[in-house]
């Protein structure tokens, strides 16, 4: 049966992968690291629990599952937020495992209980994702906030998904004995794990890395953004004239500086850069352009692309990556939506009507 020897396949393929992330990307992937360990044991543990039927990993199988939403949800939560959770909020998080050990330690008096604290927190941790994907990650380099917020809802259909074979399997169990669990089991496995871990990963990649100076910049730029709150309500839209005098300061920065140039621009990094609120800047750009602040940002990348394409020989995978661009995809993408023609085609049409 393909649900037997699965678990332990997927494991030690996890385990393969921490390890591959681990020693490529040493400082961007810890977070995901710990979520794809997490993964790997959980399902290590399955595999023990129904090769074996070992009874006590009945009560670990549970207080595990209930740790990858909350990391899952961390993961995520460091691409839009610098700071760490504080303490009060880390206690919070925490809630939810705690409860289920409980609960799993104390089956005999209420067995489905388990089985409903792991459902409602799967649902739980995918609002929360499915919501902060509407906001902008700050902490993610500007270039990939779109793909960025795509992983985020894709693992948010994972954990509700997740959610509901959890549910699944407790009236399968309840009512046929377990029948249809293999096949349920095999799906996760197969499909939902690598879906995750994928979403988790992509994240750790397009967050940017600070160095210790940049660190204690963004320190300082945090108090102040958090003074200024205090003194100013928090608005829902901004004045035109303020919006216009943003996007000003906005496009002096990125023509006299050039500053799209830079791989690695966050809107935090850009926030420091202008002295605006990364808050601020956001409602500027969509009040103003009706686009998000990465598709504006492109736009001034692929500008310069089209005059390097025009003015010198250099090659396009030159060109791409001098214009900000990590991938060659993304360039090709962009520059086909803004100028309906791939670099090459522009390239040569230039040279033909010269």
């Amino acid at each position: 049966m393909l649900a037997i020897p699965l678990p332990f396949i997927m494991s030690f393929l996890l385990f393969a992968i921490a390890l591959f992330v681990k020693v490529k990307r040493p400082n961007e992937a810890k977070l995901p690291v710990i979520f794809i360990l997490l993964c790997a044991l959980s399902t290590c543990v399955v595999g023990l629990r129904w090769s074996f039927d070992i009874s006590f990993l009945r009560f670990i199988q549970p207080i595990i599952a209930s740790l990858i939403p909350m990391t899952a949800w961390c993961c995520f939560a460091r691409a839009h937020e610098s700071k760490p959770l504080t303490l009060p909020a880390f206690l919070l998080h925490l809630l939810g495992p705690i409860l289920v050990s409980l609960s799993a330690f104390f089956y005999q008096f209420w067995l489905e209980l388990s089985d409903l604290l792991l459902v409602s927190l799967y649902v739980i941790y995918c609002l929360l994702l499915f919501k902060s994907s509407f906001t902008i990650p700050e902490e993610v380099r500007l270039s990939q906030i779109d793909s960025l917020r795509n992983a985020e809802r894709i693992a948010a259909l994972v954990l509700l998904i997740s959610g509901a074979i959890d549910a699944a399997l407790a009236l399968d169990f309840f009512f046929y004995e377990g029948l249809h669990a293999s096949w349920m089991l095999s799906f996760s496995y197969l499909i939902l794990i690598p879906l995750v871990v994928a979403a988790v990963l992509h994240v750790g990649f397009s967050t940017s890395l600070s160095a210790p100076e940049v660190k204690e910049a963004n320190h300082k730029h945090e108090k102040k953004e958090q003074d200024l709150a205090k003194t100013e309500p928090e608005r829902l839209s901004l004045v035109q004239d303020e919006a216009e005098a943003i996007l000003m300061s906005l496009d002096r920065l990125m023509r006299e500086k050039e500053a799209f140039r830079d791989p690695d621009l966050t809107l935090n990094r850009l926030s420091r850069k202008l002295g605006i609120p990364a808050r601020q800047i956001s409602m500027a750009v969509n009040q103003i352009r009706q686009q998000n602040i990465s598709k504006v940002l492109n736009e001034y990348r692929i500008e310069f692309a089209k005059q390097r394409l025009l003015h010198s020989k250099d090659t396009i995978t030159d060109i791409y990556l001098t214009s900000g661009f990590q991938t060659k995809s993304n360039f090709n993408r962009e520059f086909s939506r803004i100028t309906e023609q791939t670099p090459s085609e522009f390239r040569r049409t230039a040279t033909e009507s010269a």
